[in-house]
């Protein structure tokens, strides 16, 4: 059929998949499959269906669209750039090339209009997951009859990869356990990997497997019949209780002559002899590029004006709802402005009792419960291990089908998923999201937390047991090489705390970070609380490192430390002070924090006259060699642990004050 005796919504359908096809031509890199077999469904949701205003891609009520299967980015830049986003023909045209804001999969803060950092197949259908959650919770908190503020729908498309990780099945269950029903998922069933037929590696029914996590399964034979899939939309808006998958039959490649339905179109451009013969199989201009009818643009225009018209209506209800909410409105402003204020910074406990000894792990729960009260957008809960990470903010109730306003959350044992889903909660915006499990289960969270630290939002991590102090379960659950694995995360921010007062303003510094996530690494056994009338103030941690314990003029040698280690390490300097040895002990609680103070400040603390440093952490010294230099000597465990008592251990490990006092008398 010629183009111009195609139907408006033929036309513009095909025009999506072809200003995808030719970008990825033209850059000679893409996945031209999965847009053009699912430029229908975009095209519904983003011309009729989404409440969305492209003049305003940040209107606090609108839809959102996670595009899970991240690799067909040039559909949703297609379809931002038809809409009236700020993503322009130019820059189609300079898709996953240098300096562009049409990267190769879609980024979350680089392009307007994008909502999440997705690529790595799952995450962003949990993305879409915690997105449901932040979108229920603001509607369970803000609104009232007749004034539904938060009324939206989260919308993804998924694809074949994406159902089969593991991280799918995990947010699934907890999506349909707690019955989120303005979520609804496309997916796209098109039956091609990349190693060829999904049925190759896949055989179950996903249509029951989803009806078994509580979802509303509904399945559309073709994706091209418009009327059945927003038949099948209007369906899912009106299931209220249950998340919605749309199992949607496509073609991958669809309308290629020779490669529709193969699994050679999904990573690789079509070659221009066959993006040729693909539009003139659909009808449409073969000897144009990027080319967008004047009937398309019109038909797209109506997207803003819609828009538009949409958001006016919400902002008038929204002022209404100031003169009858005055107090809800100044908490949502708050929440959504991310300014907190700082009466909570007053609240931060202080530990005074110098005999006394407690765990991190347990000062943490004491600071969560200081502070929840005064930071009313702080939510967040455990991977099903409360009651050993303490971080339950006992005041508040928990989130749950029957209570979205609840703040604490149970995310089950799916640490990937929990991890993903802050995510989606950050995404969303007006949150401070913090998910908990054991230190050394961090490497079941790593895509999620990379994925936090690329998209530059704010998770807190509050990771516990985070030593061999752990004691008697052993190896399998004694981190090692996990703050080494922390710290190579571009971004990822690392706080170890050495006691209780360090704690309370590890809290404040992951509180105020801002733009990458932050780990918390806290200690299950006891610690004494160091005497800081004696030893510099623990408000010190905010710079990352600091000087616990001076010596008095030039230092001899310089003993560093973090976490459950600086105290032993302040004992060996005292010993060595008493061997005429002039010892600097200096906490080191987080590399990140240190290296974003001033140089002045940094030679303060570790002057580079002192070639004498001897570090002390329980984990591989991998990258501990930056702050010790080429003369100085880590304490370090280089091997994995034993299952015996936390003070066997230490003694076995050589965490001891005589063993440091030992290294430095060697180095010197």
């Amino acid at each position: 059929m010629d183009y111009q005796q195609q139907s408006i919504d033929e036309l513009s359908i095909n025009t999506i998949r072809f200003l995808a096809v030719d970008a990825i031509q033209k850059a000679n890199s893409g996945h031209p499959g999965m847009p053009m077999g699912c430029a229908p469904i975009g095209y519904l949701l983003y011309s009729k269906l989404m409440k969305h205003n492209p003049a305003n891609s940040k209107w606090w009520n609108r839809d959102r669209f996670v595009l899970s299967a991240g690799h067909g980015s040039t559909l949703l830049y297609s379809l931002l750039h038809l809409s009236g986003y700020q993503v322009s023909l130019d820059d189609l045209k300079k898709f996953r090339q240098w300096g562009s804001i049409t990267p190769g999969h879609p980024e979350f803060g680089l392009t307007d209009g994008v909502e999440t950092t997705t690529g790595p197949l799952g995450q962003g259908f949990a993305n879409a997951v915690g997105m449901s959650v932040a979108a229920k919770h603001m509607a369970a908190k803000f609104n009232r009859k007749k004034f539904n503020l938060f009324n939206h729908h989260i919308y993804a498309i998924a694809g074949d990869g994406d159902i089969m990780e593991g991280i799918t099945h995990e947010a699934a269950s907890f999506a349909g356990h707690n019955k989120l029903g303005n979520l609804i998922v496309f997916y796209d069933n098109n039956g091609i990997t990349i190693e060829g037929s999904v049925s190759i590696t896949m055989s179950e029914d996903v249509a029951k497997r989803f009806e078994a996590y509580g979802w509303h399964v509904q399945h559309i034979k073709d994706v091209n019949d418009l009327k059945a899939l927003e038949e099948s939309v209007v369906n899912a808006q009106n299931e209220k209780g249950k998340p919605s998958i749309i199992i949607t039959d496509t073609h991958i490649g669809y309308g290629s002559p020779n490669k529709q339905d193969t699994s050679h179109i999904h990573g690789s451009p079509l070659g221009q002899d066959e993006v040729v013969a693909t539009k003139k199989n659909l009808g449409c201009p073969e000897d144009k590029t990027f080319y967008i009818p004047e009937d398309v643009t019109a038909n797209f225009s109506k997207v803003k004006t819609k828009g538009a018209s949409i958001e006016f209506e919400w902002n008038k209800l929204f002022e209404e709802y100031k003169t009858k909410f005055p107090q809800e409105v100044k908490l949502l402003i708050q929440m959504m402005s991310g300014e907190i204020g700082e009466e909570w910074k007053t609240k931060l406990p202080k530990f005074e009792r110098w005999d006394e000894k407690i765990a991190t792990r347990s000062a943490s729960s004491k600071v969560l419960n200081s502070i929840a009260e005064f930071i009313p957008n702080l939510i967040g809960g455990s991977a099903d291990l409360e009651p050993s990470t303490n971080t339950e903010m006992k005041k508040f109730e928990y989130f749950s089908s029957t209570n979205f306003d609840g703040r604490n959350f149970h995310f089950g044992i799916r640490e990937h998923s929990m991890a993903a889903i802050l995510n989606g909660i950050a995404y969303y915006g007006g949150f401070i999201p913090y998910g908990a499990t054991f230190l050394v289960f961090s490497d079941y969270l790593r895509p999620a937390l990379r994925i936090a630290s690329i998209s530059h939002i704010s998770p807190i991590y509050v990771f516990t047991h985070d030593s061999i102090g752990l004691g008697e379960d052993g190896p399998t659950h004694q981190p090692v090489e996990h703050f080494a694995a922390l710290r190579s995360i571009p971004g990822m921010v690392l706080i170890r705390p050495a006691d209780a007062n360090e704690t309370s303003y590890a809290w404040q510094a992951a509180i105020e970070h801002k733009g990458s996530p932050v780990a918390l690494a806290l200690t299950r056994q006891k610690l004494s609380l160091i005497d800081r009338t004696k030893y510099a103030s623990a408000e010190n941690l905010l710079k990352g490192a600091y000087i616990i314990k001076d010596c008095g003029g030039t230092p001899d040698i310089i003993l560093m430390a973090s976490g459950s280690e600086v105290e032993m390490t302040i004992q060996a300097g005292e010993e060595l002070e008493e061997k005429n040895i002039k010892a600097r002990v200096v906490s080191f609680p987080s590399w990140e924090l240190f290296e974003k103070q001033s140089d002045e400040y940094k030679e303060s603390v570790l002057p580079k006259s002192v070639k004498a440093r001897v570090s002390v952490e329980a984990g591989v010294k991998f990258g501990w060699e930056k702050y010790t230099g080429s003369d100085g000597a880590c304490i370090s465990i280089e091997k994995y642990g034993a299952s015996a008592p936390y003070e066997i251990l230490f003694l076995k490990y050589g965490f001891t004050v005589e063993n440091i006092v030992e290294y430095a008398l060697k180095l010197l």
